[in-house]
């Protein structure tokens, strides 16, 4: 399960790349295009859906990796059995939300997809399809979370970049 969790970590964090390349396409063919006096409908409207889709994807594998910004400060002054305590309480806490986002994220999701909701831009893309990057990544993001918190109480250390890389 371990490496099955951190390849699908991995792959979202290899797709949220290919989103940051996607955004360099998409800017560099409007910037291509308008020096040519062409117009390449959709370009500003896909560079924000491939810079959204990298945010969300990035989450999980981010998250696993220890990047995430934390305040440690609090939990490197408890002793170690308090600051495991606070850790797994912020893990809950966390989760919870977490599980919130990754409901609304799919709820939206699925509601653009019942609705035929389309992009207002002169793309008229159907918004289901970028939405599907955050409903994804927030799931992701909540299994992180989720297998972060398993760890934690089972007594193992906060996986940090160290750690995943080995």
């Amino acid at each position: 399960m371990r490496r099955f969790l951190d390849s699908l970590y991995g792959a979202a964090g290899l797709l949220a790349g290919l989103c940051t390349i996607g955004v360099l396409v998409s800017v560099l063919a409007a910037i291509i295009a308008r020096q040519l006096g062409l117009n390449i409908p959709g370009t500003d409207a896909y560079a924000g859906y491939f810079m959204a889709a990298a945010g969300f994807l990035a989450l999980a594998s981010t998250f696993k990796h220890g990047e995430h910004i934390r305040v440690t400060l609090l939990l490197n002054s408890l002793a170690p059995a308090g600051s495991r305590r606070l850790d797994i309480f912020a893990l809950g806490v966390g989760c919870l939300l977490a599980a919130n986002f990754a409901f609304f994220s799919v709820k939206l999701t699925y509601d653009s997809w019942v609705f035929n909701d389309i992009s207002t831009s002169n793309d008229a893309t159907p918004l289901w399809i970028p939405q599907i990057s955050m409903a994804v990544g927030t799931v992701l993001f909540l299994i992180a979370l989720l297998d972060e918190l398993v760890r934690r109480s089972r007594g193992l250390a906060a996986a940090t970049s160290q750690q995943t890389h080995e």
